[in-house]
C-alpha cells in the first residue's frame, strides 16, 4: 500500500484525491490545507486525517506527497518534503524563481528522492498517439509542430495576480509539450501577445492572448498559441509535419456523432474545460507516479522536465518584453 499526504485540498487537490481513490493499493492518509472547508471536503472524500506540513513529511509511514497548493508554496514545500525523504508530485510549476526551482531540483537529487511534475498533457491518449506515430517513423523527421490551448474563460483575478503570467500558469504546459514531442531541447524563444479578452487582466502586467515560436537545437520549429477566450469550448490541439507526412490529434466532443440534414453539419460542442478533457489523463499520471516510487523504470516528466519548462517560460516573458528572440541560457 502506497501511502500519500496531499498538500493542498482547492480544485486540483481534489482532482487528484479523486484519481487517488480510483487507484488501487494507494491511499491518502492525510491532508494538509489552512482551508477549513477544502479540507473537510477531500477528508470526506478520502477519510484522512488532517495535518501540517511538518507532520505529514516527518511521519515514517508516509512514502510520498502530492503537492496542489497555491504555486508560491511549492519550493517550500518539496524543499521539506525531499529533506524528509518523501516522493514527490508537484503540480506545475516548481515555482517563479529559477533560483528557488534549481534549488529545489538539487535537494531531490541529493535527497534520491523520486519528483514528478503535473504535465499531465503527456498522459493524454490522443497526443501520446502523436507521440508513437513520430517515433514509428510515420511522419518521418519532423519539421513543424504547431500546439493551440485556449480556454473557455480565464481563471479569477485572484489566481492570475499569483499566477506567473500566461506563460508561466499556461503555455507551460505547452513548452513541455513540445520538449516531449520533438525530443530535442529548445535553444531560442520568440514570443509576442496582447491583451484582447479583458482589460483587467493587462492592468495586472499580464496577457490573454500570446504566441511563441521556438527553434530547437535541430533546427525544427514549433508555433505554440494560446488565449484565455474560446466561446466554443477548450480547443486543445497538436499537429506534427515531417518529411512523410503529417499527423494532428484533434479535439474531444461530448460524442463522436455528427448531424446532417437541410441546414448543414452539427455536432455536440467541445468538452468544456480541463476538468472534463483531461480526466483520464489525470488519473494516468497519478497511475505512472505511483510505479515510478514503486520502482519500476517508468517514463514521466520530472525536476528536469520541471526546469526547463520554466526556463522556456521566462525566455517567453524576455522575449515579449525585448521584443526579440531570446537564445536559452542567455
Amino acid at each position: 500500500m502506497i501511502r500519500i499526504g496531499l498538500l493542498g485540498a482547492g480544485r486540483i487537490g481534489q482532482i487528484h484525491a479523486r484519481s487517488v481513490n480510483a487507484l488501487d493499493n494507494v491511499e491518502i492518509v492525510a491532508i494538509h490545507d489552512p482551508v477549513d472547508e477544502a479540507a473537510a471536503y477531500v477528508q470526506a472524500m478520502t477519510g484522512a486525517a488532517r495535518a501540517s506540513l511538518l507532520e505529514i513529511v516527518d511521519d515514517p509511514d508516509i512514502d510520498a506527497v502530492i503537492i496542489a497548493s497555491p504555486a508560491m508554496q511549492h519550493a517550500e514545500q518539496i524543499l521539506e518534503a525531499a529533506n524528509g525523504g518523501k516522493h514527490i508530485f508537484c503540480e506545475k510549476p516548481i515555482d517563479l524563481n529559477m533560483d528557488k526551482v534549481r534549488e529545489c531540483v538539487a535537494a531531490v537529487e541529493k535527497a534520491g528522492v523520486k519528483m514528478m511534475v503535473g504535465f499531465n498533457h503527456r498522459f493524454d491518449t490522443n497526443f501520446n498517439a502523436v507521440k508513437r506515430n513520430i517515433e514509428n517513423g510515420e511522419v518521418g523527421e519532423v519539421e513543424l509542430v504547431q500546439i493551440t490551448s485556449r480556454d473557455p474563460s480565464a481563471p479569477s483575478m485572484d489566481y492570475l495576480k499569483s499566477s506567473g503570467g500566461i506563460f508561466v500558469d499556461m503555455m507551460i504546459h505547452d513548452f513541455d509539450m513540445a520538449r516531449y514531442v520533438l525530443d530535442d531541447e529548445i535553444v531560442e524563444v520568440y514570443a509576442t501577445g496582447s491583451v484582447l479578452t479583458d482589460p483587467a487582466i493587462g492592468k495586472i502586467g499580464d496577457l490573454d492572448t500570446a504566441t511563441a515560436t521556438l527553434k530547437s537545437a535541430k533546427g525544427r520549429v514549433a508555433v505554440i498559441t494560446n488565449s484565455r477566450r474560446s466561446s466554443y469550448g477548450y480547443d486543445q490541439r497538436v499537429e506534427v509535419h515531417g518529411s512523410k507526412g503529417m499527423v494532428r490529434a484533434n479535439n474531444l466532443r461530448g460524442t463522436s456523432v455528427t448531424l446532417a440534414n437541410s441546414t448543414g453539419y452539427r455536432s455536440d460542442p467541445l468538452l468544456d474545460y480541463f476538468q472534463e478533457r483531461y480526466a483520464v489523463s489525470y488519473r494516468a499520471e497519478l497511475q505512472t507516479f505511483c510505479r515510478v516510487i514503486s520502482g519500476q523504470d517508468e517514463k514521466h516528466p520530472d525536476h528536469i522536465d520541471g526546469l526547463k519548462a520554466i526556463e522556456l517560460a521566462e525566455a517567453a516573458w524576455e522575449s515579449y518584453r525585448k521584443g526579440r528572440m531570446i537564445k536559452i541560457g542567455e
